[in-house]
């Protein structure tokens, strides 16, 4: 049965990152608040949760899941490297609203979806994400909503379209607007900026002392 955590009353709190983190790790899903949407997320290391997740969310593996983490030095031990370029976006932007896609590090044991050797990373910024990211490590996290249906403005919405599939909910109350995280996918010998959200391309090019490529 799923339990609604209220993260605004410190006691419920608590308990929900404890039952969260329990629940990842014994490999359930959990609803969390993040800056940007409400995100269902799984052990990144996980497979057979990462898949449940795409199925909770009735969506194969040819849209990949992103990945959260709760630091920046956590990105070394992901990828097979940290160039200059995403250093100083991740120095101007982390935690927040941008997300890197990178050449995963090829040792890791993991299945995100079709991802052709790249992992979209980010830190976002809200405290309980980051409270739980860090306790349990990297997190695969997808907007919690039902492929197609609205994202959810909240936990009780996220809770409608999800049900029992989802273990545990972190109630952080409305995000408000949902805006969609930026992404620069950093893979090639040029950044190009695969979607425009919270961080402006303008920004992103001021970061990184370079215009962004086109889309292909």
């Amino acid at each position: 049965m799923s339990v609604v955590y209220d993260c605004n009353d410190p006691d419920s709190r608590t308990d929900g990152l404890k039952a969260a983190a329990a629940s990842v790790r014994s490999g359930r899903l959990v609803v969390l608040p993040t800056d940007t949407v409400y995100g269902i997320g799984a052990d990144a290391f996980d497979s057979a949760a990462v898949r449940a997740l795409l199925q909770a969310k009735h969506r194969g593996p040819d849209m990949p899941v992103g990945v959260l983490v709760g630091s920046w030095t956590t990105v070394d031990g992901l990828v097979l490297g940290v160039p200059q370029q995403a250093r100083a976006l991740i120095e101007a932007f982390w935690p927040g609203d941008l997300s890197i896609v990178l050449p995963h590090a090829p040792s890791l044991n993991w299945d995100l979806g079709t991802t052709r050797g790249t992992v979209m990373l980010r830190m976002p910024l809200h405290p309980v994400a980051l409270e739980l990211l860090r306790d349990v490590g990297p997190m695969a996290v997808s907007s919690a909503n039902v492929s197609g249906k609205p994202v959810a403005a909240d936990a009780h919405e996220a809770q409608e379209q999800l049900g029992e599939s989802v273990s545990v909910y972190l109630d952080g109350g409305p995000i408000g607007e949902s805006v969609p995280s930026t992404i620069v996918d950093l893979t090639g010998s040029a950044p190009v900026l695969l979607r425009e959200g919270a961080v402006s391309a303008d920004a992103v090019s001021e970061a990184l002392g370079v215009e962004l490529g086109p889309r292909e």
